[in-house]
């Protein structure tokens, strides 16, 4: 459910649910993070065995989508020396994360939350996120059908 244009927590806990049976599905205990569309935290797990530093980093990959607009992975090019953005990822205090598994969740085109993973590799924290955000997709289709 979407109110004042965020995401509630009932949609961050069954988005939460939804990342922790792919984690568990492609063996990748992860960190979990959800924020609001200004990249605040409403809801963050730690998986048994996840890696310690990906706390921070899948926090910091959610705010980054939240605040972009856009998957943590598509800065990375224009991040790199030489482009538009060279540097991005030493701006706000260094929690812009230019790498994959931050993916934005939006509603009529306007950014409503995000999510962020990290613990696996980037194509494990990625396919984690993008299922997370395809099955985000769907309810808010069903939802707005029904």
């Amino acid at each position: 459910m979407i109110v004042k244009n965020n995401i509630d927590l009932n949609e961050a806990r069954r988005l939460m649910d939804i990342a922790i049976d792919k984690a568990k599905d492609i063996a990748s205990p992860s960190n979990i993070a959800i924020v609001d569309a200004s990249g605040f935290l409403i809801s963050h797990i730690r998986m048994d065995g996840a890696q310690l530093p990906s706390i921070e980093h899948a926090i910091n990959k959610a705010y980054t989508s939240a605040l972009f607009g856009k998957a943590t992975q598509e800065l990375k090019k224009d991040a790199e020396p030489g482009g538009e953005l060279y540097g991005v990822n030493n701006t706000l205090n260094g929690r812009v994360i230019v790498f994959a598994g931050g993916n934005p969740l939006i509603v009529n085109e306007q950014v409503v939350g995000a999510i962020g993973i990290s613990g696996g590799t980037s194509e494990q924290d990625r396919a984690i996120a993008d299922y997370a955000v395809a099955q985000f997709r769907l309810n808010d289709a069903a939802s707005q059908q029904g």
